[in-house]
């Protein structure tokens, strides 16, 4: 099934974020970005932290979730 078949409902994926790369855990079409929660499908999924395990939207909001909290998962 791909998404252009009818009755297609996306899903939510859960990732293990790797440097450079990560592993699809439990399939799906999309993650949610850790700052606004907004669905990012997989095959635009360029932005995450290894050490938070969280996905980001884009560039800014990656950027101001390192300002933020560092680059540390304290």
């Amino acid at each position: 099934m791909n998404i252009f078949d009818k009755g297609f409902a996306p899903s939510e994926a859960s990732i293990r974020y790797l440097d450079a790369d990560y592993v699809v855990l439990k399939p799906g079409s999309f993650v949610r970005c850790a700052v606004t929660g907004k669905p990012i499908p997989i095959d635009e999924l360029l932005y995450w932290s290894v050490d938070r395990q969280e996905a980001y939207a884009d560039a800014v909001i990656a950027a101001e979730a390192f300002e933020r909290f560092g680059r540390g998962a304290n």
